[in-house]
């Protein structure tokens, strides 16, 4: 017993080959035998319907929307020609970080952060005095601010030196004071502590 409208030939047109089970296209709607189901094996035209990738631009790296129909190809040259924002002359921006303090128009390239009230800051206003911080919980004073602006500014200035001079003096009254020890030691030693020489 024959069934005459069992089956299908594959539309592929090297193959020809009757198939009980062919294989419908999504793309074109044609049947295919299982050696010639696939978009590629039959070259099909409208391949690009079936494919939802989406392209990205190769010059701004942004997705270039596609719609159903369009050759991808197309619409990416489009998106050059029109709508592309890459600027071959532009340079990224380096000093991202503004200054927090007001009137303050001073950029830097790596944030400073200001440990009290975390506000972003210049190195000129980087110190809670300068930019008039009011969320810390110990403020330092006006004069051991100013202290360690001259230290850090010009570490050979007055108060380096006067540090440097009292330091030495401290060093020369120690030294009198074991000098003076050490004499009356000798001169008593039987009397002396043993530990003080």
């Amino acid at each position: 017993m024959e069934f005459p409208d069992l089956g299908k030939h594959c539309s592929e047109k090297t193959c020809k080959q009757l198939d009980f089970l062919p294989f419908k296209c999504d793309a074109c709607k044609q049947d295919f035998c299982k050696d010639h189901f696939t978009c590629a094996a039959h070259k099909c035209p409208f391949a690009f319907k079936k494919d939802v990738q989406v392209p990205v631009c190769p010059l701004c790296n942004n997705p270039v929307p596609v719609k159903k129909g369009e050759l991808p190809d197309v619409v990416v040259g489009e998106h050059i020609d029109r709508d592309c924002n890459y600027l071959p002359g532009k340079k990224e921006k380096i000093f991202m970080y503004r200054c927090s303090k007001e009137g303050c128009k001073k950029k830097e390239m790596l944030q400073v952060a200001c440990d009290q009230c975390r506000g972003s800051f210049c190195i000129q206003h980087r110190h809670p005095l300068d930019h008039s911080c009011k969320h810390g919980s110990r403020p330092i004073s006006v004069a051991g601010y100013a202290a360690a602006r001259a230290s850090e500014s010009e570490p050979s200035g007055a108060l380096h030196r006067l540090s440097t001079i009292w330091r030495a003096q401290r060093l020369r009254y120690w030294c009198k004071q074991r000098a003076q020890v050490w004499l009356l030691c000798t001169s008593r030693s039987s009397s002396c502590p043993s530990g003080e020489h």
